[in-house]
């Protein structure tokens, strides 16, 4: 069993057996990963004027060594489905669907979580080409900066990691390619040098 979560409901009223399933789905993910820190889950009901074959959203944020993975599982319906979707709230109650829309939140929980694990693993592939990121932030007095990957990913690196020498003439919005690690307080990039450049790795 992981931490108790944290569970916050809004435009609904709290709800002790939506809540129960919440920690049940989160305990399931502790099979997959035994160091989660925290977990926090949002659930939302649309607003009144605006229920009519709306689901509900779920946000999980998780909290793991070095990183937080989110899910923002927000479904849509088609237009045809949206009546039927009124017509089983009214007959069912919300928490049919609300516990559906809990189910499909962890669901791609599992499936974040389980990347994170391999990349821990270091089960990365090898015939994956040398990922590519922008610098986020910069703080060249200490010796250390950040890069943001397209999938939004936050990754830490030393100047010494920087090929060439060149984490002096870094800035922040710079295209880079770079190689990751994982260490003991998370994944950090390493080999890292300016896209364009053709600097061996």
């Amino acid at each position: 069993m992981i931490v108790p979560v944290q569970t916050t409901f809004r435009n609904l009223d709290s709800s002790a057996a939506v809540a129960a399933r919440v920690q049940e789905e989160a305990n399931k993910l502790d099979r997959y990963f035994d160091r989660i820190t925290s977990c926090r889950v949002i659930v939302e009901a649309p607003h009144r004027h605006h229920r009519h074959g709306e689901p509900f959203h779920v946000r999980i944020e998780l909290g793991v060594p070095g990183r937080e993975l989110v899910v923002k599982h927000e479904p849509t319906l088609k237009r045809e489905e949206q009546g039927k979707w009124h017509k089983n709230l009214e007959v069912d109650g919300p928490h049919k669907d609300v516990y559906v829309a809990i189910r499909d939140a962890f669901k791609a929980m599992r499936r974040q979580l389980q990347d994170y694990v391999h990349c821990l693993r270091h089960d990365v592939k090898t015939h994956y080409p040398n990922p590519h990121a922008k610098v986020s932030k910069l703080f060249p007095k200490e010796g250390y900066g950040f890069i943001e990957t397209p999938d939004g990913r936050e990754i830490y690196f030393h100047k010494n990691s920087v090929l060439n020498s060149v984490f002096e003439h870094l800035k922040v919005g710079d295209e880079v390619f770079f190689s990751e690690e994982v260490a003991d307080k998370g994944p950090h990039a390493t080999s890292i040098h300016l896209a364009g450049k053709r600097h061996p790795v």
